[in-house]
């Protein structure tokens, strides 16, 4: 129970490295002495200390004879960082409990092995130590971007009116919560025509919030050159993933106002969504908010690259059979086909409710 007790403490403050230390892993980390916590660490951000080493640095007595709760496995290797499996020896910490294995291949289990001398137990909430990291999970082993895919709807699955009006049906509350989703993720993408359509900035408006990187997918390069996403692009980095049937003259505007051209494979003469989720992994960007359109949310779930839908439901109904759905598309000929969704959960967040699932792949 002590065990579970001091876990949770370590994953409180891992979470104070969110939006910061991506593509590392959020990693929170307490030392225990004599019934009592001497010290307490996380990883604050890219290339900085890990959080054993932040740890150690915030110990209010002597670490030797200590048990170091730590949410993730110690790295072994040496990185950005030296390995803390080889720090936590060196302080002679007595015990290490670990939350759940580090996937990285330069680690997996080595770390522990290390450390076996010291004594180790492995798996302390270990679901809860693979919720936090979960977009690193996945980066790590496929080195491409863990992408939510994010909707707000009516009751009757309306994003918009028949005339396009969509602001807002979404509540105040989830609307902060979306902005937190934003701050947390290191990038969001939308397609082309919400640019032309709404404007946007696509910015994270919480306190001390981090702004993603944005996306746009645009086949042809359609994208105003006067929109915000462009003008304020030397501020916050802009991608346009595009193919080879865009205007030229419009990437030579596009790249003086310091916008990024990323050209990606095409199918049926679009953007080839798997082809830019590699080319967006090769960039260390390794997780997409997808805040699309109908037609980008079906062409996501057609081409696979969805893993988590979050759909906000607001208490209302709007009706209409123009009115846009979450996704639209060609959509599926049978149910059989459906993109179905796995270990699902529910919560209320203001007066909406929040639905959350993982897409099923392959067998699951």
């Amino acid at each position: 129970m002590m065990d579970r007790k001091y876990m949770k403490i370590a994953l409180e403050l891992a979470k104070n490295g969110e939006g910061r230390v991506s593509p590392n892993p959020m990693v929170g980390a307490i030392i225990v002495k004599n019934g009592s916590v001497i010290a307490g660490g996380h990883h604050r951000e890219y290339g900085k200390a890990h959080a054993e080493v932040d740890a150690f640095e915030n110990a209010t007595e002597d670490v030797e004879g200590a048990t170091m709760y730590v949410t993730l496995e110690p790295c072994s290797h040496f990185g950005k960082t030296p390995p803390c499996a080889d720090k936590i020896i060196e302080k002679k910490i007595s015990k290490v409990v670990i939350g759940s294995l580090d996937p990285n291949p330069l680690v997996a289990g080595n770390g522990v092995k290390k450390l076996q001398d010291a004594g180790v137990i492995v798996g302390v909430l270990e679901d809860e130590c693979k919720d936090l990291n979960e977009v690193f999970m996945k980066y790590i082993l496929e080195k491409k971007p863990f992408v939510v895919m994010k909707s707000a709807m009516s009751l009757d699955g309306k994003i918009a009116t028949y005339s396009g009006e969509s602001k807002w049906i979404s509540g105040e509350e989830s609307r902060k919560n979306v902005h937190k989703l934003r701050n947390k993720l290191s990038s969001i993408m939308v397609g082309v025509q919400t640019v032309i359509k709404d404007n946007p900035e696509l910015t994270c408006r919480t306190e001390n919030g981090r702004n993603p990187i944005r996306i746009v997918v645009d086949s042809t390069l359609r994208i105003p050159i006067e929109s915000k996403l462009v003008e304020g692009a030397r501020d916050i980095k802009t991608i346009v993933a595009t193919t080879d049937r865009r205007d030229k003259d419009k990437e030579i505007l596009l790249k003086e106002k310091g916008v990024i051209i990323l050209v990606t494979e095409q199918i049926n003469n679009q953007v080839d969504l798997l082809d830019l989720m590699k080319k967006l992994g090769a960039l260390q960007i390794d997780s997409v908010l997808l805040e699309g359109g109908a037609t980008l949310n079906f062409s996501a779930l057609a081409q696979g690259i969805v893993d988590k839908v979050q759909v906000y439901i607001a208490p209302m109904i709007i009706g209409g059979d123009k009115a846009k759905t979450i996704v639209g598309g060609t959509g599926v000929e049978a149910l059989t086909d459906a993109f179905k969704l796995r270990d699902l959960k529910t919560s209320l967040i203001g007066q909406d409710i929040l639905i959350e699932g993982y897409v099923k792949k392959g067998e699951e």
